[in-house]
């Protein structure tokens, strides 16, 4: 069983909403990406999707490229990728960790490399968001026997013919995007976010995680309403940029760069109880 399905298995078991912060490789700096890791699971995390700086994130906002901006400028890359999770696993060996990004890098190293290289670091999953279902075949082929989940986005504008073929490729969990546009916009229709979150149950037994546009208690609240979890990306990275301003990055500095990871997680636990 991969740390991705025993995750959610045991979120289901205890009756909690997964929690998924989002955070840049190599943003501000390699040690200190490592550092927010584990301070992201002690705010309660259940997952962390890490992203791959890219230097066009096309269903990127502002927030996000300028998190990449800054993880290019320092030399991030795949090696840094790569590098951050081995070094995470050295103290956590439970909690999953989902690769996002582009598959422009991807391509270039080459799918059977990365995959490899994704399985000794200690990589769980995979988030694509460029790379359609009807062409991944490649890699599911390389994923499946190293049990490396692979994660697709439903949006909004998912044709039924899409999303029947993602809920039947897809392992791990379905990411459906809350919004039409990038990372950082605001969730306009909570109600409309809920049908289309229970139209995928009816196709799929995954756990289903809504992202985009989850900045705060209020947000998280509504969105993990109507789903089995949340992932928060934009919000948090906003935090993390105000650290690259400063050589001080201390523990302190850090758990308050992550302070509304914290909070969102006791929102979402005092709602379920």
């Amino acid at each position: 069983m991969s740390r991705i399905k025993s995750c959610m298995a045991a979120t289901h078991a205890a009756g909690r909403k997964a929690l998924i912060p989002y955070i840049v490789a190599g943003d501000p700096d390699h040690d200190t990406t490592v550092s927010l890791m584990h301070q992201l699971v002690r705010d309660g995390a259940d997952i962390i999707e890490l992203g791959m700086p890219f230097s066009d994130p096309s269903s990127d906002g502002a927030v996000i490229q300028l998190g990449a901006e800054r993880a290019l400028r320092n030399g991030a890359g795949l090696d840094t990728v790569f590098s951050v999770v081995s070094q995470f696993r050295q103290q956590d060996n439970k909690t999953p960790v989902v690769l996002m990004g582009y598959l422009n890098p991807v391509e270039i190293m080459g799918y059977e490399a990365f995959v490899e290289q994704s399985a000794q670091a200690g990589v769980d999953g995979l988030l694509l968001v460029d790379l359609p279902v009807s062409e991944a075949e490649s890699l599911l082929a390389l994923t499946r026997p190293r049990d490396i989940d692979v994660v697709f986005l439903v949006a909004p504008t998912t044709t039924d013919k899409r999303i029947a073929a993602i809920c039947q490729h897809s392992s791990g969990y379905i990411y459906y995007v809350s919004l039409k546009g990038v990372t950082g916009a605001a969730i306009s229709d909570t109600g409309d976010i809920g049908r289309r979150v229970e139209g995928l149950r009816s196709q799929t037994d995954l756990p289903i995680m809504v992202g985009f546009g989850i900045k705060d208690n209020a947000s998280a609240l509504a969105m993990a309403a109507v789903s089995d979890g949340v992932i928060i990306g934009s919000a948090l990275v906003q935090k993390i940029g105000e650290l690259s301003d400063s050589k001080a990055r201390d523990a302190g500095r850090i758990a308050d760069s992550t302070a509304l990871i914290a909070s969102i997680r006791q929102a979402l636990d005092g709602a379920s109880a």
